[in-house]
């Protein structure tokens, strides 16, 4: 062999490895970094000063313990369009059940977020269609059920729920799920179940994973996790309006995959994504809010970084997002 060709024949070694490996595993904590960097001279420094790290923090617990919830779902392979209408009719179940009990009205939420995921899984695994299609058709099915149910007025919670709305409260309920979800996807071997149905149903089957059961478990799991997640929305807000979980699914695919997220789930998922997908799109957000945007200009922008990033790290083979 010439050494050209075996120059060559080293070379995309080690391009092939920098690149699927270092680079792609180091690009959502850069993008992170460059990120704040951008932000920070754009914004004089304001973004990260005191009152508006609390801020920031607010507008975080939410789209946290919801992220989490799709987070399993993505990680075997599967989409959830259905988050934002979802949350948006577990708070108007919290809302009305405040009135009677705060415990039961979690309750309540978790509840009604578990039986719509149990849908989902339903006519995912039991009726063989896609999970795009199926979230998709009851996203619009609830935001419908939400618009009908505040058609008069705001469906209010009692009138103290707003003790609730402390940083204490809402980042200790924060972590402990957080940490439930970490401790499940990592310890437990349900982490290594999703990575492998998401890898390949088929091959997962052999491996002897019961690959309906568990993925009709996740769904039910990600609608519980989302009642969670309204609980902390209704506190919040105290009250649900037509507009409740509106788009909340965008935000919530946006910062997965600016976190590193794999769109197909597999192997390469790593918890680390939500929570650094989910910073790195509030600080996004808030960043393009402060420099005095319109609504529409910041659509398209948070648009464009989203194709960007999914096209940087796609396999044009396969598709497949392999970080």
């Amino acid at each position: 062999m010439s050494d050209f060709a075996i120059m060559n024949k080293k070379g995309k070694s080690d391009v092939s490895f920098f690149d699927k490996n270092t680079l792609r595993t180091a690009m959502p904590f850069i993008g992170f970094l460059l990120i704040c960097f951008i932000f920070y001279i754009l914004t004089g420094g304001k973004i990260f000063a005191a009152a508006n790290i609390k801020l920031l923090f607010s507008q975080t617990y939410m789209l946290m313990i919801a992220s989490s919830g799709v987070f399993m779902v993505m990680t075997m392979g599967g989409l959830d369009f259905s988050q934002g209408s979802m949350l948006g009719v577990c708070s108007i179940v919290i809302c009305y059940l405040s009135n009677y009990n705060i415990v039961l009205a979690m309750l309540g939420g978790v509840a009604v977020g578990g039986l719509i995921g149990l849908i989902n899984g339903y006519f995912n695994v039991k009726r063989k269609i896609t999970s795009f299609i199926v979230t998709i058709c009851m996203m619009y099915l609830l935001r419908g059920v939400v618009a009908y149910a505040t058609t008069k007025s705001p469906v209010y919670g009692v009138s103290d729920i707003a003790k609730y709305n402390t940083l204490g409260f809402n980042l200790t309920f924060t972590v402990i799920i957080l940490l439930v979800l970490f401790v499940a996807f990592t310890y437990t071997g349900l982490g290594n179940r999703l990575k492998a149905i998401g890898a390949g149903e088929t091959a997962a089957r052999f491996a002897g994973i019961r690959v309906e059961r568990t993925k009709m478990l996740i769904y039910i799991l990600a609608g519980c996790v989302t009642g969670l997640a309204a609980f902390i929305n209704s506190v919040k807000v105290g009250s649900v309006t037509s507009t409740a979980g509106n788009q909340l699914e965008t935000q919530i695919m946006i910062a997965l995959v600016l976190g590193g997220m794999p769109v197909n789930g597999g192997a390469k998922v790593k918890f680390y994504n939500i929570i650094l997908g989910v910073f790195t799109y509030k600080i996004l957000a808030s960043g393009l809010v402060m420099m005095g945007l319109t609504s529409q200009i910041q659509q398209l922008l948070l648009g464009i970084i989203f194709l960007v990033e999914v096209a940087i790290f796609s396999d044009r083979k396969t598709g497949m997002i392999v970080k």
